[in-house]
């Protein structure tokens, strides 16, 4: 029989369109890739929201809104926001504010939240000498998105961009009663210089890792600036899921984001999966 797998597809990113051309950003592109996507296989969009004039992210709660509502409307997929990106302040109130915002409309279904802290370099910008940023997040701003996981019943889904975010994520979930089973995203690079490259031992590590620590819990593959196609097989054996898209793939990639899914679901369906419908994914996080 085959194995149920969740497809993802994190349709843009946190970057403008200098630096990946084809994702979109205006909200009706948005909500047409997401269904367009959802039609061909990918229960699970996520997106940024962008300012329409300037073309930058943003973090405004009716530009969410409109696209997760426009989506729904034409197919049944799990639509989720990002968070917003904290530099100085890991306690900034306004980083929840738009996802607050979101589940008081009852549009918040899945909350990321990302249990760590890391340096963001890439491997050219330090060959030029240029600096890199620091992605805060406190235990204070973790426990406050479980809270409001909690509160809303929206499901956490985890970014582990090192080994020890894994640790930090179980270690803070078993803290709050009532909290449902967070997806775990491993997160893998190619052009960065933070976690592991998209190598099988790196799968490896992480599996193992997950297991000792939060036992028998759903994860995924995703990353930044990486293609993990050759990952999938490993990934389907193994009882895992996937994320594609233009959030995660290499800058200035060519394929967009139906073509990042469609090649997904096949190489899902020859490694002996099937794609898992939302209802499905629903029921399995209970």
């Amino acid at each position: 029989m085959s194995k149920p797998v969740w497809l993802e597809v994190a349709l843009n990113g946190a970057w403008s369109r200098a630096r990946q051309p084809l994702m979109p950003v205006a909200v009706a592109d948005i909500v047409a890739e997401g269904v367009a996507c959802a039609e061909a296989g990918a229960a699970v969009i996520h997106l940024h929201a962008y300012d329409q004039q300037t073309g930058n992210p943003c973090e405004d709660a009716d530009i969410y809104t409109r696209v997760i509502e426009g989506i729904r409307a034409k197919c049944d997929a799990i639509v989720y926001p990002t968070i917003g990106f904290s530099a100085n302040d890991p306690e900034a109130p306004g980083r929840y504010g738009p996802l607050e915002v979101l589940a008081e409309r009852g549009l918040l279904e899945w909350i990321p939240i990302d249990p760590g802290s890391l340096n963001i370099n890439r491997y050219d910008g330090i060959a030029a000498g240029l600096p890199g940023r620091y992605y805060l997040n406190s235990d204070g701003h973790i426990k406050r998105g479980l809270a409001l996981a909690t509160s809303c019943g929206a499901v956490p889904t985890y970014a582990v961009y090192e080994a020890g975010f894994i640790r930090l994520g179980a270690a803070l979930t078993a803290t709050v009663p009532g909290v449902k089973t967070p997806v775990y995203r491993f997160m893998f690079t190619g052009d960065r210089a933070w976690g592991f490259p998209p190598e099988a031992y790196a799968l490896d590590a992480y599996r193992r890792l997950l297991r000792a620590e939060a036992g028998d819990v759903p994860w995924m593959i995703a990353g930044h600036g990486v293609d993990l196609r050759k990952l999938i097989p490993i990934t389907v054996g193994g009882g895992g899921h996937v994320r594609v898209g233009l959030e995660d793939a290499p800058w200035g990639t060519e394929l967009g984001n139906i073509d990042w899914v469609k090649s997904a679901v096949a190489l899902i369906e020859a490694s002996g999966g099937r794609m898992a419908n939302a209802t499905e994914i629903r029921a399995s996080l209970g």
